[in-house]
This record gives structure tokens, C-alpha cells and sequence, in this order.
């Protein structure tokens, strides 16, 4: 059932990307569960992944300002105090789970694709990733890059200029120097372009499809 929220703020966290903060209202959510966000008149919909931990009182959607979108647009020009109407929590992607809490795993995310693990970071404590691999444009697009390096191993990958301590290209580049062995799994996330490379050279390199998990935040023709 949908219900109505309450905005708290929208927050600009890069120049086409913003944080939408709204009341939780004791929504239950797992990390890796989306939400559909509504226009006004409940018209036009969107799922966007939830950001925001577990035991938090908020509730946070990482959004992706798009070009003439309609509702990223309206979104993005809420007020405090205004309300959206959000779709019950729902979803299958289920980030550091689907191993069952006792091998290693990465993550691996474009874009806005890194929602659903701040929201699995936020949330656990005790069992992080061995690697988080994340591909953005320019060095500005990269969101909570301090809070990720303090909880694992992160590695930036910028494709559109060159920056100190960060890979100087595409995220999938960075894949010869994961761990590959019969335990680990991989959470893909983000342009569906680097899941299918990523997916591709994780098979041909001997890892079981079952260990690769993935959730396409965008397609590379759209």
C-alpha cells in the first residue's frame, strides 16, 4: 500500500545528483529494496533503491537528476515540509545476503547504482565487502566516498579526467585485481552496459553465475 511521506530536505550530493531525505514512518525495509516515488497527481512513477540504514529514522533515496525527467525533476524541487506518496518497500537484490552471511563478496557500482550499498554499510557493521569497485564520470559525481573508504576497501574509478589516488577509466578495468575463488560472490549494480562487461568477464574467468547478483539502476541506450 502506498502512503505519504514528509520531506525533510533534498540535498545536491553532485551536480546532477541528488538526496532526497524524507520521514521513514516505521517503513520496513532490507537493504537492497526500492521504493516507487509518485508526481503529484500520482501519474508518473519511479523506482529509486533506498540509501539509508536500517536502524535510521529517515528514509534516503539517491537520485539521479535526468534531462527533461518529470519526476526526477519534481523531485529534486521539493520542499521541507512537502509530502510524496511512496510505494510499500519491494525487491530482490539483497546485497552481502544472497551468500548467506558466510563467504566473501564484493561490490561493484556505476553511478547511482551505490545506493543500495550505502544502505547495506549503514546497516551492518561486522561482515563488510572484501572490495567496493565504483565507476563514475568525473571525480564530483562520486557520492559518500569518505564514509565507503571507512568501512572497505574502496577503489574509484573516474573515466572522464584524471584524479590523484583514483583509476584514470572505466570501473570494469579494475576487475583483474578482484579475488576469484569458488566462495566469493559479486553484487553488481548500476549501467547495464558494466554489469553485462562485468558479468561476462567474471564467467569467463570461472565464477558461477549464482555468485554474481545483479540490479540495472539504467540501460546505456536510454
Amino acid at each position: 500500500m502506498d502512503s505519504e511521506h514528509r520531506v525533510i530536505n533534498v540535498t545536491w550530493r553532485a551536480p546532477a545528483i541528488f538526496e532526497l531525505i524524507a520521514e521513514r514512518d516505521g517503513l520496513a525495509f532490507v537493504p537492497g529494496d526500492c521504493v516507487a516515488a509518485f508526481n503529484a497527481d500520482l501519474t508518473e512513477s519511479r523506482p529509486y533503491s533506498i540509501a539509508s540504514g536500517q536502524s535510521e529514522d529517515q528514509l534516503r533515496l539517491l537520485i539521479r537528476h535526468m534531462p527533461g525527467g518529470i519526476l526526477s525533476t519534481w523531485l529534486s524541487e521539493r520542499r521541507p515540509g512537502d509530502t510524496i506518496e511512496l510505494s510499500k518497500p519491494f525487491g530482490w537484490f539483497r546485497p552481502g545476503q544472497s551468500n548467506g552471511g558466510n563467504t566473501s563478496f564484493v561490490f561493484i557500482a556505476t553511478g547511482t547504482g551505490i545506493a543500495p550499498f550505502l544502505s547495506y554499510l549503514h546497516s551492518v557493521d561486522d561482515q563488510p565487502p572484501v572490495q567496493c569497485l565504483y565507476g563514475v564520470r568525473t571525480f564530483t559525481d562520486g557520492v559518500y566516498i569518505d564514509f565507503i573508504r571507512g568501512k572497505c576497501p574502496l577503489t574509484l574509478a573516474v573515466s572522464r579526467e584524471a584524479v590523484d589516488d583514483c583509476h584514470h577509466g572505466r570501473v570494469t578495468a579494475l576487475l583483474e585485481q578482484l579475488p576469484l575463488n569458488d566462495s566469493t560472490h559479486f553484487y553488481l549494480c548500476g549501467l547495464d552496459a558494466m554489469i553485462d562487461e562485468s558479468s561476462e568477464w567474471l564467467e569467463d574467468h570461472g565464477v558461477d553465475f549464482a555468485n554474481i547478483h545483479r540490479e540495472v539502476f539504467f540501460h546505456a541506450s536510454s
